[in-house]
C-alpha cells in the first residue's frame, strides 16, 4: 500500500537488517503491508507521511535523540493515537526502567519480547491496523461534521441567526458569538441563562416564562418575541425559536435553537401601529366632534367659567395675604409709636409716683394710671405678635413637657364642665420656640375652644410629627403639629375666613378683643410655622401650631441667678430720637443715681465718644434716623472697644440675617426693668456679653454684634 493519509503499513526499525527483513516478511504473510527503515530519521518521515503503527527495537532509540519523534506524537490530531510496538529482550517495563521511561515517552505503546511467536506478532498488528482504522473512520467524520458545521454556520450567518443550547436540568446555556451579540455581549463575555433572565424586559419576563414552562411540560417548539435591555441600557427586540432534544430514556435533556435580532421589525410594527391608532383617534375625535359639537362647546365653556372662579379664588387669597399684610406692618408701625407714647407714660408715672406725698387718694390715682399704661403695653404686645414684630427668646423646648406642665393650669382655666385630654406620643423632637409665648398660645387657644362650647364638652390636645413638602405656606423640612381640638359649636366658612383678622371677634361685645387667634398666628408665622384652623359647624373645631423642628436638644430650666443689688453710679451716654422718651429715661437714670449724657441721633453720640468725656456706658435706641443703634453700636466700638452698650427697642425690627452681640432692653420698661438691666451690665463688663444667648430678665435679651 502506498504511503499516504490513509495508510495502513507497519514501518519497521530493527537492530539489524535480518532482524527487519525476517519482521517484514512475518508482516507481508499476514497480509499486512510493511516498509523497512534504515534509521529513526527514515521512521520519523514515513510515519509523518501516513503509517498505521511503527515496530522498533529498543537497543536503537534507547540512547538517541526522541524529540522530534515525540513532538509529532503530541502534536496528533484529536482523532489520531498512533501505535508503537517495542521489541526488547531485557523483559516487559516492568523489570526494565529503561522500557518504562520510553513508554512514557511514546505513548501508545506495546511491548513485545524477543524471541517472539510470529502468532503474536501477527495479533499485535492486526490490533493495531483495525485501531487505526477506526481513527481514518474518526477523522472521516469529523470532516464530514466539521463540512456540515460550516455550512451550518454559514446558513446562520446568511440568515442573521445565532444558536443557543439550554442544557437540563441545570439551565447552563451555550451561545454563539452572533447570539451574545443580540442580547450585547461581545464575543469572549461570559453569558449564563441568568445573564439572559435579568437582561429581559420587566414586562416581558412572567410571559417568556410561561412560554418556557409549557414547552418543558408538552415537549411543543418554543417560540417567542421579547424585548431586552443591553448593558449600555437600549432596548431590544429579539426572535427566540427552539425545540426540544430528549434522552434515550424519553426525558427532555436540552433545548437546540436558534435567534434574531428583530428590533428594526418591531420598531416598524410599533411605529406602523402607533401611526394607525393615531389616525383612527384622529377619525373618531373628527367624528365626535361633528356628532358633539355643541356639547363640546357647551363643556368648554363651564371649564372657562371654572377656570375663572378658580382664577378669582386665587385673586381673593392673594388681595386677603396683601391685605394681612398691610394690616400686619401697619399694626407693626402703630404698635411701635404706642410703645415709645407708652414709655414716656410710664416713665413719668413712675417717678411721679416716688414723688408722692403720702396721699392714699393720689397713690390710688397714679397706681390706675400705671395699671391702664400696663394693659396698653399688653395690648402692643398682641399687636406686635399678629405684626410678627415681637421680641422673641427662641429656643429648643420640649412641647410635650410643656404641654403636661400646663395641665393643671389649663384644668383650672377651662372649668369643671370640660373634659380635657391630652394626646403626647414619647420620642418626639424639640421644637424651636419662645416657650412663654407658646404656653400663651395654647392658653388662648383653649379659652377659644372652652367659649365654643357653652354646655361643655371635651377638648383635646394633640402633638404629632410632620414633614413639609408641598406646603406654599412653609417651608420643606421637619414641624412639629401642636392641635387644640373642641368639640364645639364651630364656626361657619365666612367667620373662619375672618378668624385670624385682628379685632374681629364672633364673641358678644365686651367678651373678647379680637386678638386672640390673630396673635396666635403672628407668633406661628414669625416662629418659621403657621397656624391651620379647621371647623365644621356644630362639631368643632381643630386649631394646629405648625412649629418648626430644632435641630439641638431641649434647654433644661435652671435656678435663675441670685439677684445681686450693687449700688453703682456711671456716667451713662443715652441716645434717643424721642423728646418725650429722653425725657423720661434721663429722668429715671438720674434718679437711680446716675450721670447722664444725652444723644439725639447716632452722629452726635459719636462726636461726645471721640471727645475727652468719660462714659461707663452707652444706651441708645435701634431705630433712629440717620443711624441705627447696631450701627451705632458698631461705630461705638471702633472708638472705645470695651464700652458697655445697652440696646433698648420697642420690638424686633432687627433686618433679617443680623448678627448682633448686645444685651437688648425692651420697651416699655419701669425703672426697675431698667435698673436691674443696667446693673447686670455694668457689674458684668463688656467683654463679657458676647456670645450670651440667654435673657438676663423677662424684658431683656441679648443679641450678637459683628466685629
Amino acid at each position: 500500500m502506498k504511503p499516504g493519509p490513509s495508510s495502513e503499513r507497519a514501518v519497521i526499525l530493527a537492530a539489524s537488517e535480518w532482524d527487519a527483513a525476517r519482521t517484514a516478511h512475518l508482516i507481508k504473510e499476514a497480509g499486512y503491508y510493511a516498509n523497512i527503515c534504515g534509521n529513526l530519521a527514515e521512521l520519523e518521515r514515513q510515519i509523518a507521511s501516513g503509517a498505521g503503527l511503527a515496530i522498533i527495537a529498543d537497543e536503537v532509540i534507547r540512547h538517541a535523540d526522541l524529540s522530534s519523534l515525540v513532538r509529532w506524537l503530541n502534536e496528533q490530531p484529536s482523532w489520531s493515537d498512533f501505535s508503537i510496538v517495542l521489541m526488547s529482550e531485557a523483559g516487559g517495563p516492568g523489570r526494565n526502567p529503561e522500557l518504562a521511561r520510553l513508554g512514557r515517552q511514546l505513548g501508545n505503546v506495546t511491548f513485545i519480547e524477543r524471541p517472539f511467536h510470529p502468532t503474536t506478532l501477527v495479533s499485535l498488528v492486526a490490533a493495531a491496523v483495525r485501531g487505526r482504522r477506526r481513527q481514518y473512520e474518526s477523522r472521516a467524520i469529523l470532516e464530514d461534521l466539521t463540512e456540515s458545521e460550516g455550512l451550518l454556520q454559514t446558513a446562520l450567518n446568511a440568515g442573521h441567526l445565532g444558536a443557543l443550547e439550554l442544557h437540563l436540568p441545570d439551565f447552563e446555556l451555550v451561545a454563539s458569538a452572533t447570539c451574545k451579540r443580540f442580547f450585547g455581549r461581545g464575543p469572549d463575555e461570559p453569558f449564563t441563562y441568568q445573564d439572559l433572565l435579568d437582561s429581559v424586559h420587566l414586562d416581558d419576563r412572567e410571559r417568556r416564562r410561561d412560554t418556557i414552562e409549557h414547552t418543558l411540560q408538552t415537549g411543543l417548539d418554543y417560540k417567542i418575541e421579547y424585548r431586552n435591555i443591553w448593558p449600555d441600557g437600549t432596548q431590544h427586540w429579539v426572535d427566540v425559536r427552539a425545540r426540544v432534544v430528549r434522552g434515550p430514556e424519553g426525558n427532555i435533556k436540552s433545548l437546540v435553537g436558534v435567534c434574531s435580532d428583530i428590533t428594526a421589525r418591531k420598531t416598524a410594527e410599533i411605529e406602523r401601529e402607533a401611526l394607525l391608532a393615531q389616525l383612527a383617534a384622529e377619525r373618531t375625535a373628527l367624528a365626535e366632534l361633528t356628532a358633539t359639537l355643541e356639547q363640546r362647546v357647551e363643556q368648554r365653556t363651564a371649564d372657562l367659567m371654572k377656570e375663572v372662579a378658580a382664577r378669582e379664588r386665587a385673586q381673593e387669597q392673594l388681595r386677603h395675604a396683601q391685605k394681612m399684610e398691610a394690616i400686619g406692618q401697619l399694626t407693626g408701625g402703630v404698635a411701635h409709636d404706642f410703645n415709645n407714647l407708652l414709655m414716656a407714660v410710664m416713665g413719668n408715672l413712675d417717678l411721679l409716683r416716688k414723688r408722692l406725698p403720702e396721699d392714699p387718694r393720689l397713690h390710688r390715682l397714679v397706681e390706675g394710671a400705671l395699671q391702664g399704661a400696663q394693659r396698653g403695653a399688653s395690648l402692643t404686645q398682641r399687636l406686635l405678635a399678629f405684626a410678627r414684630q415681637q421680641d422673641l427668646r427662641v429656643v429648643p423646648v420640649d412641647l410635650g413637657t410643656l404641654v403636661r406642665d400646663m395641665s393643671n393650669l389649663l384644668e383650672r382655666s377651662l372649668g369643671p364642665r370640660v373634659t380635657l385630654r391630652l394626646n403626647i406620643p414619647e420620642g418626639l423632637p424639640p421644637a424651636y420656640v419662645d416657650t412663654n409665648q407658646v404656653e400663651l398660645a395654647i392658653l388662648n387657644l383653649a379659652i377659644n375652644a372652652r367659649d365654643a362650647m357653652p354646655e361643655g364638652g371635651v377638648i383635646e390636645i394633640r402633638l404629632a410629627a410632620w414633614k413639609a413638602k408641598n406646603d406654599p405656606m412653609l417651608r420643606p423640612g421637619n414641624y412639629l403639629k401642636l392641635s387644640v381640638v373642641d368639640t364645639g359649636t364651630g364656626m361657619p366658612p365666612d367667620v373662619l375666613k375672618r378668624a385670624i383678622e385682628p379685632f374681629f371677634s364672633s364673641k358678644p361685645v365686651g367678651k373678647g378683643t379680637g386678638l386672640g387667634l390673630s396673635m396666635v398666628h403672628g407668633l406661628a408665622v414669625q416662629l418659621g410655622g403657621a397656624l391651620q384652623l379647621s371647623s365644621t359647624v356644630g362639631k368643632g373645631t381643630n386649631a394646629t401650631l405648625v412649629l418648626p423642628v430644632a435641630t439641638a436638644a431641649a434647654e433644661l430650666e435652671g435656678p435663675a441667678p441670685a439677684r445681686q443689688n450693687k449700688k453703682r453710679s456711671a456716667v451713662i451716654l443715652f441716645v434717643d430720637d424721642d423728646p418725650l422718651i429722653a425725657t423720661s429715661t434721663t429722668e429715671m437714670l438720674e434718679d437711680l443715681g446716675h450721670h447722664v449724657i444725652g444723644a439725639s441721633s447716632g452722629q452726635h453720640a459719636l462726636e461726645i465718644l471721640r471727645s475727652e468725656q468719660p462714659v461707663d456706658l452707652m444706651m441708645t435706641d435701634h431705630m433712629m434716623p440717620g443711624m441705627t443703634g447696631i450701627e451705632l453700636a458698631a461705630a461705638a466700638r471702633e472708638i472705645r472697644p470695651e464700652l458697655p452698650v445697652l440696646l433698648a427697642t420697642g420690638y424686633a425690627e432687627l433686618s433679617e440675617g443680623i448678627q448682633v452681640d448686645l444685651p437688648r432692653l425692651a420697651k416699655p420698661y419701669d425703672q426697675d426693668q431698667l435698673r436691674e438691666r443696667l446693673d447686670q451690665v455694668l457689674g458684668q463688663g463688656a467683654s463679657e456679653l458676647p456670645g450670651q444667648t440667654r435673657p438676663l430678665s423677662p424684658s431683656s435679651g441679648v443679641v450678637s454684634l459683628p466685629p
